[in-house]
């Protein structure tokens, strides 16, 4: 197979300065690609049963975990310090007739034992507020998003 790499219609935002990160998936076989980035961040992406691969729906549901635990990151810092552990579980059942994910369930798991009752009720409302203002894939699927597609081909 051929080593071309060709550059993404879009780009992703970069901070005031930066260069944009470019991002696309190349082909590397039979229903297999690699997704990468211009910072060198690879993941390895394939069909359902693919051994080693993410499909594409999984990583639509981890960059809406990862999104969600970037965005908590903060306040949960300043309350409980730089240690303290966090996942973040998300599951939906696709709709295959209509190829959607109808419902996306995220849940957090963190151990607040050393909060009392009001501190723990406190810190879950604003890190819920934290999510649901900044978590750009959570509030991009919520919303809903326009997409376009083009081609640019040899002839």
């Amino acid at each position: 197979m051929s080593e071309k790499t060709a550059a993404p219609v879009t780009t992703a935002t970069a901070p005031t300065g930066a260069e944009p990160t470019t991002l696309w998936a190349e082909r590397t076989g039979v229903r297999e690609y690699v997704g990468r980035s211009s910072r060198g961040a690879e993941v390895l992406i394939g069909s359902q049963g693919v051994p080693g691969r993410f499909t594409p729906g999984e990583l639509l549901k981890i960059a809406l975990a990862a999104c969600t635990g970037l965005s908590a990151d903060f306040p949960l810092t300043r309350k409980l310090g730089d240690n303290f552990d966090a996942t973040i579980r998300v599951a939906g059942d696709a709709d295959r007739e209509n190829e959607v994910y109808p419902q996306l369930d995220e849940v957090v798991e963190l151990d607040l034992s050393e909060l009392d009752d009001e501190a723990r009720e406190r810190l879950l409302v604003t890190v819920q507020r934290a999510v649901d203002k900044v978590c750009t894939v959570g509030r991009t699927l919520k919303a809903g998003t326009k997409v376009t597609l083009s081609f640019e081909v040899d002839a």
